[in-house]
């Protein structure tokens, strides 16, 4: 479980074939360096672009991960290539205070940035997605892009916007997008309960 606010952006070091997947390692920034007490342990999970990833080994300054075909073809880290930048976050821990919403690091889907506006510092910023992601979703509620915490500012049939305020532009992957990218798309979880119970709840169709 995670809370959509990255801690830092690391930086693709290699790209590995292994079987169907690929091993992916990781060299996150100086602000993630942690206590001898606290550090990175193999098996810990951590969302990469908001893609929840397990560690399978550390080395040097490195984080190494194992993603699937699966991932690599339902996410946008099959798109990555070495230097890319990529949003950290540790997973979320019982004492932590929960600045975002709960993200469960299962991506939706991969959505397109399809209009960018800037107005002065700020900009917003729209994105284009599946209907069925959209049926989950309300105008100031939570969406995870590349696994950044954001407030919905608009809902229509097949897209989305928000407002980025000028922090997220910097300390997140977000402030690098260009129109036409793919980012990962997580809705909240408690709009995909809603949608299933009202579902459930609807009477069957009459022949």
């Amino acid at each position: 479980m995670f809370t959509g606010i990255v801690a830092g952006c690391g930086e693709v070091v290699s790209l590995i074939q292994d079987g169907p997947g690929v091993e992916l390692a990781i060299r996150p920034p100086s602000t993630m360096a942690t206590s001898p007490d606290d550090g990175i342990a193999i098996g810990e999970s951590i969302a990469v672009n908001g893609c929840c990833l397990t560690v399978v080994s550390t080395r040097d300054d490195l984080w190494a991960f194992q993603a699937g075909s699966e991932t690599l073809a339902r996410t946008n880290l099959g798109n990555l290539t070495i230097g890319d930048p990529v949003n950290l976050e540790r997973s979320l821990r019982a004492s932590d205070r929960l600045g975002g919403h709960f993200v469960q690091g299962h991506i939706d889907d991969v959505g397109k940035v399809d209009a960018i506006q800037r107005d002065s510092e700020w900009v917003h910023m729209g994105f284009h997605v599946p209907r069925r992601l959209t049926r989950q979703m309300v105008e100031k509620g939570s969406v995870a892009v590349d696994g950044v915490s954001l407030t919905l500012t608009a809902v229509e049939d097949e897209r989305f916007s928000v407002a980025l305020i000028p922090h997220t532009l910097e300390v997140t992957t977000l402030g690098r997008r260009t129109q036409g990218d793919t980012v990962n798309i997580e809705t909240d979880v408690i709009g995909k309960y809603l949608e299933k119970l009202t579902t459930d709840l609807q009477p069957p169709l009459q022949e």
